[in-house]
């Protein structure tokens, strides 16, 4: 899946109509403030539910959530048998890929958790960086293989089917790759993302997050992020943001809703 086994997503989503924002419009009508405060709690309300209303996303996206919901287990892989992956960009994700030509992105063994069509993983492995692609769905790591069946660097990457937050491999990880695989997980699992990350990742290793989407939607898979989402879960592991910026190479449909982080643990924890 390029959510939960996998990264994600373009122009998205359905109007979203949200009932908790509009009762919580009539609890303030009726808390007994003076006119002014009323109208001035009534106009941020209203505020609030047109923003909800005009964060859109593909109708597939609708699709993929009420397979999710009548299939919690096996969801994802009806997804890729369906051919309902919003998420996909058929196409190495633009920021990795300028790391990789920049030589910005650190060498070793680099983990792609979500790894979905396979795309970003065949794109930055080379001889001085080993690529392994996870993915829950098996017509996800499938499709993968026979996209990548000819690629000259064959020899330089895997692809795997398994759970990442049950997965243990026989070596650590210089590198990790997370885009659009936190966002497709619920929000109660996050922790657990981040105690996996530490698990997988060697203590000087480093973690690369493009977090997305940044906005106010509500519900998901994709479920609304912030960078303090992020920070929530990994300071507490001793990781540290050494950088955090606008994606300026996000696709059209996710400029401004991006941001590329990059998480080291801190000399201490590292130590450890």
């Amino acid at each position: 899946m390029r959510w939960m086994s996998f990264r994600w997503l373009s122009n998205t989503l359905l109007s979203v109509q949200n009932p908790a924002l509009a009762n919580r419009v009539v609890l303030f009508r009726g808390v007994g403030f003076g006119t002014t405060h009323r109208s001035m709690d009534r106009n941020r309300e209203e505020q609030l539910i047109a923003k909800e209303i005009n964060v859109k996303f593909k109708p597939e996206v609708n699709q993929v959530q009420e397979i999710l919901v009548t299939n919690s287990f096996g969801g994802w892989e009806k997804c890729w048998e369906q051919g309902l992956t919003p998420w996909d960009l058929g196409q190495p994700t633009p920021a990795l890929l300028h790391l990789h030509h920049t030589g910005s992105l650190p060498k070793g063994r680099t983990l792609v958790p979500g790894c979905g069509s396979g795309h970003d993983v065949v794109a930055i492995a080379c001889p001085e960086r080993y690529v392994v692609g996870l993915d829950v769905s098996d017509k996800a790591i499938k499709k993968a293989e026979e996209l990548s069946s000819l690629s000259p660097n064959a020899n330089c990457f895997t692809f795997l089917r398994a759970d990442f937050f049950s997965w243990h491999p026989s070596e650590l990880f210089d590198l990790i790759f997370d885009y659009t695989f936190f966002c497709a997980i619920e929000p109660e699992m996050r922790s657990r993302w981040a105690m996996q990350i530490q698990n997988l990742l060697k203590p000087d290793g480093e973690l690369i997050t493009l977090m997305f989407p940044i906005d106010d939607h509500i519900g998901g898979p994709p479920y609304k992020v912030s960078v303090s989402d992020y920070e929530e879960v990994l300071c507490p592991l001793g990781f540290k943001a050494v950088f955090v910026a606008d994606n300026e190479l996000a696709i059209k449909a996710r400029k401004g809703r991006e941001k590329l982080g990059r998480w080291k643990r801190s000399s201490i924890q590292s130590s450890m």
